[in-house]
């Protein structure tokens, strides 16, 4: 199983406080994570863990965390070939400040570090033949309506377009988002269960052949003639951060293998849920294919 991803690549500095400091104040750090992040990196990562080759097209600098971060990628099994090192541009960094369960991102994404159009037809080679290609989409929408037109295998989009909202929702085969997500590309609030089912029906017409929405308390799936709500596990919550990350690698691969979507809506569930223990979005999925 081959699955390319379009997305982020960044240094990921995760501190849990105590308290978010106001105006003026200040807080001791309490556990402080550096280490590879970006939502690309993360899924791409994910993927590897979850038995898939994985094969990242996304942007570094040219600068020395760049170097570092394609070390870990590389030793983490995650295939580079498709991936920039952008000659004048820093690369990427998010500060994950994580209190209480949640977290305030601080993010310095210089320009030089978005996925062009120029990258994706560099990178043919690596949509060509994939299973899969899934594209985080906080990238430049015609970049990724380039990769989506490039891809040979499942189309997956994970999150809410920047642009070309219809033409990319055509071309996919799968819906990823989260409530806020939900409700930007709807227009409207979508309030429990219920009516992320009707969202979802309604987000099936738009292209999709399988919806997946995160209401509070749970995941909510949408496809041709069923649905499914699917409750969060029960793990204590540290950090969200990497749960999206790691329902869509695993939702994409049980699709890839063939499960039914209620099925793949389970596996996809219980691997968000090792995400969420501990702050910042590396999570180790190991075993759980």
């Amino acid at each position: 199983m081959r699955i390319a991803v379009v997305g982020q690549v960044a240094r990921d500095l995760a501190l849990v406080v105590p308290e978010v400091p106001g105006s003026g104040s200040s807080t001791t750090v309490s556990e402080r994570r550096e280490m590879l992040g970006g939502k690309g990196a993360n899924i791409a990562r994910d993927l590897v863990q979850l038995g898939a080759t994985a094969e990242l097209v996304g942007v570094v600098g040219d600068d020395l965390p760049g170097r570092l971060l394609v070390d870990r990628l590389v030793a983490d099994g995650v295939g580079t070939s498709g991936l920039v090192r952008r000659p004048g541009t820093r690369t990427a960094l998010v500060v994950d400040v994580v209190c209480d369960g949640e977290y305030r991102y601080l993010e310095d994404m210089p320009p030089g570090t978005l996925v062009t159009t120029g990258d994706v037809e560099a990178a043919r080679a690596v949509f060509a033949g994939a299973d899969a290609v899934v594209l985080q989409l906080q990238q430049p929408a015609e970049a990724l309506l380039a990769a989506a037109v490039a891809a040979s295998g499942l189309v997956v989009l994970d999150g809410v377009p920047g642009g070309e909202v219809d033409a990319l929702l055509r071309r996919a085969d799968v819906l990823r988002a989260d409530h806020s997500e939900a409700e930007q590309l709807l227009g409207r609030a979508v309030e429990g269960a219920d009516e992320a089912v009707a969202a979802g029906r309604e987000l099936l017409g738009r292209g999709p052949s399988v919806v997946a929405l995160e209401v509070p308390g749970a995941n909510v799936l949408a496809w041709g003639d069923g649905s499914a709500v699917v409750p969060l596990t029960e793990e204590e919550v540290v950090d969200t951060t990497g749960g999206g990350d790691a329902f869509v690698a695993a939702l994409t691969v049980a699709l890839v293998r063939g499960d039914g979507v209620e099925q793949a809506g389970e596996f996809a569930t219980a691997a968000s849920g090792r995400a969420v223990d501990h702050p910042g979005g590396r999570t180790d999925l190991t075993g759980l294919a």
